[in-house]
């Protein structure tokens, strides 16, 4: 990475860093597993948009830790098109199962301005062995994105161009409200039309005519790196769209 600078502490202590916020929805977690969780972010650096943080094919030494700004998987094709298959909001961990992997068969990058901390094998290795409610919660926040890419097999797969872009922008509105980074009006997002058209099998004019339609339906409004939400339940409905799949429950 270049183009770094050090970055300043997150403000409003343990509770309100990202991933503590995150993996508090997956289980109850004492004042010592919270503040081993923030400790996570020590380090942390702020790094500019469209600059890849992991590389395919690189072998892994760290995971990245996302607090704040908005980060995607993706993965080429020789042609150059590209799919996007994740989005990494803060307080995601990419990629938590790192321990395990020897090359990586995707990029991580970032879409806009991030910061960012690498979190070593070493250290994930210890914290999952001295805090089960962590590893817990951890696998917990793993199942969820195993749910959210079966959930974006069936966009592209069954959904209308606006039932996948109005499911898309439903589902970063209730990731990023979960951490504190969106209200019900909307959320900050330095997101473009070719990253939407990556994301859902769409081309770029599709997607124009899509956000076009949504506007006039007076739902969305999207410029500027903001996204706003003029009517959620409404977008809502037209993407069928249901959260449970971001917090699966467990037994």
């Amino acid at each position: 990475m270049t183009h770094l600078s050090p970055a300043a502490p997150s403000p409003g202590g343990h509770l309100l860093h990202p991933i503590v916020r995150k993996l508090s929805a997956f289980g109850r977690l004492s004042a010592e597993e919270r503040a081993a969780l923030a400790g996570l972010g020590t380090g942390a650096q702020r790094v500019e948009g469209r600059l890849d943080l992991l590389a395919e094919g690189a072998a892994p030494e760290s995971a990245v830790l996302i607090l704040e700004g908005v980060a995607c998987r993706y993965r080429h094709r020789r042609s150059g098109a590209r799919q996007i298959t994740a989005y990494l909001v803060p307080g995601d961990l990419c990629d938590p199962d790192i321990l395990h992997l020897d090359r990586l068969n995707h990029s991580v990058g970032t879409l806009g301005p991030c910061r960012v901390a690498r979190v070593p094998r070493e250290a994930l290795a210890s914290l999952n062995q001295q805090y089960p409610a962590v590893a817990r919660a951890l696998r917990l926040a793993k199942l969820a994105e195993e749910e959210t890419t079966r959930e974006w097999v069936m966009n592209v797969g069954c959904r209308s161009a606006i039932e996948r872009v109005s499911h898309l922008l439903c589902e970063l509105h209730e990731r990023l409200r979960a951490v504190g980074w969106a209200t019900k009006a909307g959320y900050d997002l330095a997101l473009t039309q070719q990253d939407l058209a990556d994301t859902t099998g769409l081309s770029n004019v599709h997607v124009n005519r899509v956000l076009r339609q949504l506007r006039l339906m007076r739902l969305v409004e999207m410029g500027g790196k903001r996204v706003d939400i003029l009517n959620l339940p409404a977008l809502q409905e037209i993407a069928e769209f249901q959260a449970d799949y971001l917090r699966p429950a467990a037994g």
